[in-house]
């Protein structure tokens, strides 16, 4: 059965990356000739964004990563905690939504958008992609008023290991 869920995830997920990369600039054809066609990639990171499809903070930080150039298109998984744990998401990491990139790094909850571009920059070898367990008062996409309370993004690994990434010790740092 988990074979089988992995399997239809896998697909899910592709077919997602499919559809976005035929409904978004993220690959021009521009034709040079009459024979040839260029591919050329555009500088927009498009991340797909799985979420409950009820999750108002889900929304705001979708709102935070376009406002910080990235293209985002939301899907509403029936098993989102199932399909977390298939991509090897442990529970001590999980939040409230994952965002996965063409290259399949993962973006576990309210992840600041600058934190995303500078993993993008320059992957650590190993790496699954990066979190902020829990939802963090105060991060992108968690804001109520002035109230904010430090936080961790971790850098999951692969091997199921992590290691701080980095500290967002005052609001005014995670964008």
């Amino acid at each position: 059965m988990k074979s089988v869920l992995r399997k239809s995830l896998f697909a899910s997920v592709v077919s997602g990356l499919i559809f976005a990369a035929g409904s978004s600039p993220l690959l021009a054809a521009e034709a040079t000739s009459s024979q040839s066609i260029l591919l050329k990639k555009s500088n927009t990171e498009h991340l797909n964004v799985y979420k409950s499809p009820t999750c108002g903070c889900c929304g705001d930080w979708i709102e935070h990563a376009e406002k910080n150039g990235f293209e985002t298109r939301a899907f509403h998984p029936q098993n989102l905690t199932q399909m977390k744990l298939d991509m090897g998401i442990e529970n001590r990491f999980h939040s409230c939504h994952t965002a996965v990139t063409e290259s399949g790094y993962l973006f576990e909850g309210h992840v600041p958008a600058k934190l995303v571009k500078r993993f993008l920059a320059n992957p650590p070898e190993g790496a699954l992609g990066l979190t902020a367990p829990g939802m963090p008062m105060g991060s992108p996409g968690m804001e109520v008023g002035d109230r904010f309370a430090p936080y961790q993004v971790l850098l999951m690994k692969k091997d199921g290991g992590y290691e701080v990434y980095a500290t967002i010790d005052e609001q005014s740092e995670q964008y």
